[in-house]
């Protein structure tokens, strides 16, 4: 049995508890050997706490350097920002790691199977914008700066071809825009075919695509993908679209990966207007546990898991009602639970 490994639970949001409720459940009937921290964010965090992001649950995730998370809501006015940003600023997460597999076989895409793995930190999300008024309109001009930087680009290239070559991954499509950002996504783009050439041209393959024509090529024929690696916005934009690809967001797990810390969670959103009714589709979240067992190296644990989900939704065709299925949050997890004991 591995000795007990500390981890930051946060609940969230919305349907974010009852999720969270299964993912653990099942983790417990994996044996997985997490001691976990549960802590607040979101809107639990403004009532309890007055801030979405409380400096207790900062605390936790800096002793553990490692959590699983629901979906939080960020409250409207009052100034609040992104928890999930702050996150990502306060712990250096500058990878976005989104696998997309597809599941449930028969749909419009079968037997998708890639990666997307997007830079966290830099680009046009570091909020550098204001107005310029001209005459009486304050708002007359909007301004953004984008900045993406060597180092910043560096360490997420090394981080998306390592991954790719630890996972047998054969081919990796670095993703960007230098036909006409030719300094901003640019950089990103030469640092990739340097980092190639130097370290990885004879352990896997490399390929650079436009975003546009990533974007089209990707609903033609997404099979010709294996990892995609590109910058934060267009990550943003391309991770929510392979998405779609595998039945949309509540089949999609996500990481946050750092050097001092890695945070797993469900990428969708709280669902307010489900929450309490039970009928939550746990899988995102599920899929990102697999993905914390990864990371923790506890790769057979993680196997299991993702087997125990295949085995739940295509050979017992127990599926929540969003998959086209009867079975509640509760009934998925019984089913799921007893599918991972009997492996």
């Amino acid at each position: 049995m591995p000795h007990t490994i500390p981890a930051t639970l946060i609940p969230g949001d919305g349907i974010g508890p009852e999720i969270v409720d299964a993912t653990v459940s099942v983790l417990s009937a994996l044996g997985a050997p997490f001691e976990w921290d549960r802590c607040i964010a979101g809107l639990e965090g403004v009532t309890k706490a007055g801030d979405p992001l409380p400096d207790a649950t900062l605390d936790s995730i800096r002793r553990t350097r490692l959590a699983l998370k629901g979906p939080l809501e960020t409250p409207s006015g009052g100034g609040y920002r992104s928890s999930n940003v702050r996150l990502r600023e306060a712990f250096k997460l500058y990878a976005n790691l989104r696998p997309a597999r597809t599941i449930i076989p028969g749909g419009r895409f079968d037997k998708v199977d890639l990666v997307v793995v997007r830079e966290n930190l830099e680009g046009l999300y570091i909020g550098h914008e204001h107005y310029v008024q001209i005459d009486d309109d304050p708002h007359a001009v909007a301004m953004a700066t984008g900045i993406n930087t060597r180092q910043g680009c560096r360490r997420l290239l090394e981080f998306a071809f390592e991954h790719a070559i630890a996972t047998g991954r054969r081919k990796v499509t670095v993703v960007h825009k230098a036909n006409i950002m030719k300094a901003l996504t640019g950089i990103f783009l030469e640092t990739a075919q340097q980092m190639h050439a130097q370290k990885y041209r004879h352990r896997i393959a490399m390929e650079a695509v436009i975003v546009d024509a990533c974007a089209m090529k990707l609903v033609l024929n997404p099979w010709q993908f294996d990892v995609i690696v590109t910058t934060n916005l267009f990550g943003d934009i391309l991770s929510d679209l392979v998405a779609g690809l595998v039945g949309g967001l509540g089949m999609a797990p996500g990481a946050n990966i750092g050097a001092d810390a890695a945070i797993f969670e469900a990428v969708h959103g709280s669902a307010p207007d489900i929450a309490g009714k039970g009928v939550a589709n746990p899988i995102a979240l599920l899929l990102a546990a697999a993905m914390m067992l990864d990371h923790c190296r506890l790769g057979a644990m993680a196997t299991t898991l993702r087997e125990a989900i295949d085995a739940t939704l295509n050979q017992d065709n127990v599926r929540t009602t969003d998959l086209g299925g009867t079975a509640g949050t509760a009934e998925f997890t019984r089913a799921l639970m007893a599918r991972v004991k009997a492996g």
